[in-house]
């Protein structure tokens, strides 16, 4: 037999708390005739029970609801007592029955609306203390079988497989995180405790969850509560701090993630909880050089760009095309890649920009002497190359070919085409290179050294560092490592990488002021 909705559940509640207030106000030490308090008691429950009704009372999920359904609920039930008043200051005209008083019919209405709105509270209650209070999970949860209905049992039986976690920041965002995820039955988490440094906050609850201090015992109560993630949900926590936290918990081996609701839903994202972005591993604020004149001299410009289709090279085109050159010459081996950034500048600036997608290969001069006769560009920026270390190694006579003798094909082609000006995108692996890429990138720069000392063109090489996202970054594959269980492959445990964003290298000062 299939058990009863759980609107009717709360409906026979009500019903009997209206009973059981009607009879302490009406019943008891000869108040009112019994045949008057029935009369009673039936007008107040048709009232009540109607209005509640007619006012969708019994329609509301309780399990989901905030303070709006506690609201309507005493805006019913107000509306039901002057319905009641009204009906009984009526009722003397056409029946000798006696009239209740009004501190009587108050009295059962106030009565009433507690007894609706704490039956409502213990449920609630139940439902998340059912799921989140790991010492009495089993009274709460048989304390919620007399509410709910199978449904909602159902829900709650693969608690103790959820992932428990700990929620950093006891504010407006953590907050909400816990609600949803203790109103998501299908959610594969499940809040355990807050963790702040506020000390006005230490201690107390916030939705039945109690609020750990940031201390040297965190990590201890953490572990006895069963935490396996820690989730950031302080969007406005200072890098320094931020950083100390994320490595605290990570090297205690807390898994991280960060929430950052509503901040993210306002920006038109869907994610729900993240990991951190690779921008925010530097925690510190990306930094961002503006240089008018930079722009002026990229203004009307005809730029042609090498391996414009990479990491590197298609972040040089985003930010070329906001200086409105006269052209831009997009060259690269990869066509996807060509093909995407092409697009995406297409989108951006629709009718405004003179793209070109050339498809050839440094190496091959012939070609290259095309595109330059073709276009006669005045500033040429070289970003194509080959840059992973390893398959360098591997392929050392291929980095030498491509690396180097593009590199000189480039330079010749501008002193024959009377180029303005010469840029190369180097690494910092050139200092001192104890590889093959880091050599041949240095070989490189002694090609555009020596030109700059004869040529016409006005030459220059900018070396970058560590750059996160790009194609050759080592951050794709240190997470690789991390999600397969590791370990991570390491070239020296003395060496210290410093990291730069793909936008922040826009910020290098191409041009010497």
């Amino acid at each position: 037999m299939k058990r009863c909705n759980i609107k009717w559940k709360l409906l026979a509640y009500d019903m009997a708390i209206l009973l059981a207030a009607e009879l302490v106000c009406h019943g008891t030490g000869g108040a009112l005739p019994w045949r008057s308090a029935v009369l009673h008691s039936t007008i107040t429950l048709v009232c009540v029970l109607g209005a509640r009704l007619l006012g969708n009372i019994y329609r509301q999920i309780w399990r989901y609801g905030g303070i709006q359904c506690y609201v309507r609920l005493l805006a019913v039930d107000m509306l039901a007592f002057f319905a009641n008043l009204a009906v009984e200051l009526l009722l003397p005209l056409f029946s000798g029955i006696e009239r209740a008083t009004f501190s009587q019919m108050l009295s059962v209405a106030s009565m009433s609306l507690l007894g609706a709105m704490g039956i409502r509270m213990v449920y609630l209650y139940a439902y998340r203390c059912g799921n989140s209070d790991a010492r009495y999970g089993k009274f709460f949860r048989m304390l919620l079988r007399i509410f709910a209905d199978s449904g909602i049992e159902q829900e709650n039986q693969d608690v103790e497989n959820r992932t428990r976690v700990a929620i950093i920041g006891v504010g407006r965002v953590g907050a909400t995180l816990a609600e949803e995820l203790f109103s998501n039955p299908a959610a594969a988490r499940l809040p355990c405790c807050f963790v702040d440094i506020g000390q006005e906050k230490v201690g107390r609850e916030i939705q039945g969850l109690p609020v750990l201090a940031e201390d040297d015992t965190t990590l201890e109560k953490l572990r006895r509560l069963g935490v396996r993630e820690v989730v950031f949900a302080i969007p406005d926590l200072p890098d320094e701090s931020k950083r100390t936290l994320y490595s605290a918990y990570a090297q205690a081996g807390f898994k991280i993630k960060v929430y950052d609701y509503p901040v993210m839903q306002t920006a038109g994202k869907k994610r729900y909880l993240r990991d951190y972005d690779m921008e925010e591993l530097l925690f510190r604020k990306p930094i961002v050089i503006s240089d008018e004149k930079t722009s002026a001299y990229y203004r009307n410009k005809v730029v042609l760009i090498t391996g414009g289709g990479g990491s590197i090279g298609s972040e040089l085109c985003r930010q070329l095309a906001k200086m409105k050159p006269k052209r831009i010459i997009i060259l690269d081996i990869y066509e996807n890649g060509a093909y995407d950034v092409q697009q995406e500048l297409k989108i951006a600036y629709p009718g405004e920009l003179d793209l070109q997608i050339e498809i050839c290969s440094i190496t091959n001069k012939a070609a290259m002497a095309r595109v330059f006769e073709t276009y006669r560009p005045q500033v040429v920026i070289n970003a194509a190359a080959h840059k992973h270390v390893p398959l360098m190694e591997h392929n050392c006579i291929e980095a030498v070919e491509n690396n180097v003798f593009g590199t000189k094909n480039l330079v010749e082609l501008c002193e024959e085409f009377g180029a303005e000006r010469f840029m190369m995108v180097s690494t910092d692996k050139a200092v001192n290179p104890t590889n093959v890429m880091g050599a041949t990138k240095r070989m490189c720069e002694m090609i555009v050294q020596s030109a700059s000392t004869w040529g016409k063109t006005t030459y220059s090489t900018t070396r970058f560092g560590n750059v996160l996202g790009s194609a050759g970054s080592v951050i794709p594959l240190f997470k690789r490592q991390i999600a397969n269980g590791g370990p991570i492959t390491l070239t020296d445990k003395r060496v210290i990488r410093y990291f730069m964003t793909v936008r922040e290298q826009k910020g290098t000062r191409w041009l010497p002021h």
